[in-house]
């Protein structure tokens, strides 16, 4: 099972990380644009969009990605540790 996040700040990537393992999810995170995101993203099972650190383009490109794959998408407006819990408790519960 694998998770992206798109957003977010720097300095948190490794608990993001951390909680995505205990929950039993790889992730791959991208806090900056770097690029073009479509080739990286790949095919994962949720996509979380912290839509506060991210630019209004960055959004738009990785919403159109998932509509496209059939990626779940996760809008969440703040970047803490706890609003990326409360997310994939609820992504457990409908996986």
């Amino acid at each position: 099972m694998s998770i992206v996040i798109i957003g977010g700040n720097e300095r948190m990537v490794c608990q993001y990380t951390d909680i995505c393992k205990g929950y039993g999810y790889k992730a791959k995170i991208f806090p900056k644009e770097n690029g073009s995101i479509r080739k990286k993203i790949g095919s994962p099972d949720l996509m979380v969009l912290f839509t506060n650190t991210v630019s209004h383009k960055m959004v738009l490109s990785a919403s159109q990605e998932a509509k496209k794959n059939n990626i779940p998408v996760a809008r969440i407006h703040t970047s803490s540790a706890s609003a990326l819990k409360t997310a994939l408790d609820q992504h457990c519960v409908f996986a």
